[in-house]
């Protein structure tokens, strides 16, 4: 990252508010260093060398006060807006990260990305605060205070001036050099952080398992090592920022040395009057200044720094151009897999490879097949948050039924029967998702009372058709054993639930809900027998109620129920271009085999 990176003021909109205060507080600071300076030489000299009495240099002495609380206003104006702008820029950019890790999809995240977010717009965007309350508002001011006070030693005293020419860049090459080592220590404090925060979350999740099976010492010891990796890499950065602070420190100090000993030196032998020695004494600690803070503070923001460049790492990713057609009324159209393949990430396989898919309205469809061949890949293409590789998913309007009757006129593969298809690529994304309900192994249930998690908002009454939602799916079972009912407050993912309490709520909310298309990934898995029979009967209630469900299915109840089966193959090879066959080159995909010849296909 640059000492002043465009592309954070691309990203924030509140940096650049800042930047343009900081920049006019750094002037205002130049004016009154200079001010403070030269009001203070002129009121002294004269007192020491007799010529006046303090009477006499009493305005003076009252316009340097003005100028010393002046600038006391300008700084405490500058802190508190820095305060507020690292507030807000690091919000704008925690929201902006987590909103495009959302856009880039699940298998990104899934592919090692997620816990690196998750830290970066946790605790790693939080260190952006040192940025900008200390090591920029520095940063303008060495743009400022320096070159200014510099060209008033210029015209004050050459000599002086010439000395702090020559010896001011000694400063910046040890920073640089020193920010080298510097900047390759916080990164590697920022991966260690985002290390132990992936293992971390890993061990909460799968903690109840470990525990259970008598496994959750284990991963003790290696959450023990990240944590003093961490702490070895956090030490490493500090002890070079002290070390690089005491060097800066020195450099400055000697440097000011220097250009007093040459004016005590010229006050004595008479070439130089103690007005000018005085200014460009008290002016020359005010040049150095600003550099060696940039140089100290540096350290401290490198954290930050570090954090945003991961953070500008994923919003410059590009993403697919998302489309803009509006999506057609799911209740008439035919959603068609048309050669649907996915590469599977870190596996050298296709999963799925080849899927040719109908599914049409009003109707339960299954996808059976083995582990790991891609069936919850396929229902996350279907769902929109993943697009493939290779084929393509097309909307054909009209019946739903594309299949021509016999004797029909044929219906081309990119035309059903109510028009041109549509490629779900083209469509927009919230008028897609507005149709369909998804429902994961693990329910997402957020912290609240069981009211607000199935109706949405806790002041919504409990109507009959919530009463009867509830009998379909055994939820008012669940309820009765509840100490509140509707009202009892469940923990952040449904805590104080049981997996089949859980499904139970995800499919009664699903069951109110009016979205045409339900996605089930395997809603009985984990499930005793009672438990699996509410899941089937819910189902059931939405085919009844004419939505169009697929459904993850591995247990036969599930793929005896379904209209139709679809078997989902992988394919393990080299993955290239070879590998796909032009759509243009397969046959038109298949009907969708109905459940009663697929009984092969059942585990």
């Amino acid at each position: 990252m640059k000492p002043l990176d465009p592309r954070l003021l691309h990203h924030a909109r509140a940096a650049r508010r800042y930047i343009a205060l900081t920049a006019l507080t750094g002037f205002t600071t130049a004016a009154l260093v200079v001010a403070q300076a030269l009001l203070l030489s002129r009121a002294i000299s004269p007192v020491i060398e007799g010529r006046a009495g303090w009477a006499d240099v009493a305005h003076l002495v009252g316009w340097f006060v003005a100028v010393v609380a002046a600038r006391f206003g300008v700084l405490m104006v500058q802190e508190t807006f820095a305060h507020r702008a690292a507030r807000d820029v690091i919000t704008d950019l925690r929201a902006q990260v987590l909103a495009r890790a959302v856009e880039h999809g699940p298998r990104w995240l899934a592919d090692g990305h997620g816990a690196q977010v998750v830290t970066l717009a946790t605790r790693g965007l939080d260190d952006l605060e040192p940025y900008f309350v200390r090591y920029l508002p520095q940063l303008l001011l060495a743009a400022t205070v320096t070159p200014a006070s510099l060209l008033v030693v210029f015209g004050l005293d050459l000599v002086s001036a010439l000395i702090i020419t020559v010896t001011l860049p000694l400063i910046p090459v040890f920073m640089w050099l020193i920010g080298l080592l510097t900047q390759r220590f916080a990164a590697e404090k920022l991966l260690a952080m985002q290390r132990l925060g992936a293992q971390l979350l890993d061990l909460l999740a799968g903690l109840g398992t470990l525990k259970a099976l008598g496994r959750e010492h284990g991963p003790g010891r290696r959450v023990g090592e990240l944590g003093r990796a961490y702490t070895r890499t956090t030490m490493a950065t500090l002890r070079v920022a002290f070390l690089s602070g005491a060097v800066l420190e020195f450099l400055a100090s000697l440097s000011v040395a220097l250009v007093a000993v040459v004016i005590g030196t010229r006050l004595v032998a008479g070439n130089l009057d103690l007005t000018t020695g005085l200014a460009v004494l008290m002016l020359a600690p005010e040049i150095y200044k600003p550099i060696r803070e940039v140089g100290s503070q540096f350290h401290s923001s490198a954290d930050g720094v570090a954090a945003a460049e991961q953070a500008f790492a994923v919003l410059d990713r590009p993403i697919p151009p998302a489309g803009t057609a509006p999506a057609p009324d799911l209740r008439r159209t035919t959603i068609v897999l048309d050669g649907v393949g996915v590469a599977a990430p870190g596996r050298n396989t296709w999963a799925p490879w080849h899927l040719d898919a109908r599914i049409r309205p009003g109707r339960v469809v299954a996808l059976v097949g083995p582990s790991g061949a891609g069936k919850t890949t396929a229902a996350s293409v279907v769902l929109g948050l993943l697009r493939p590789d290779a084929g393509r998913v097309r909307l054909d309007s009209g019946a739903g039924e594309v299949s021509p009757e016999p004797g029909a006129d044929e219906v081309r593969p990119d035309q059903g029967a109510g028009g041109p298809a549509l490629d779900l690529a083209d469509v927009d994304p919230a008028a897609w998702r507005a149709q369909v309900a998804w429902v994961p192994q693990r329910p997402i249930i957020l912290a609240g009372t069981v009211r607000e998690n199935v109706l949405g908002d806790a002041a919504d009454e409990v109507d009959a058709r919530a009463v009867a939602a509830a009998a379909a799916t055994g939820l008012t079972e669940v309820l009765a054993a509840l100490p509140a009912g509707w009202d009892t407050v469940l923990g952040q993912g449904g805590a104080g639930l049981s997996v089949g309490q859980r499904q139970r709520l995800a499919l009664t909310r699903t069951l109110l809900g009016d979205e045409q298309l339900v996605v089930l990934d395997e809603p009985t898995a984990h499930l005793d027998a009672a438990s699996e029979r509410f899941v089937l009967d819910a189902v059931a209630a939405l085919r009844d109620a004419g939505r169009t469900v697929l459904v993850i299915a591995h247990r036969a109840a599930v793929v005896a129920m379904a209209d139709d089966v679809v078997t989902v193959q992988s394919r393990t090879g080299v993955i290239g271009e070879r590998d796909v066959p032009p759509l243009a080159d397969r046959a038109a995909p298949t009907a969708t085999q109905p459940a009663a010849e697929a009984v092969e296909a059942r585990p």
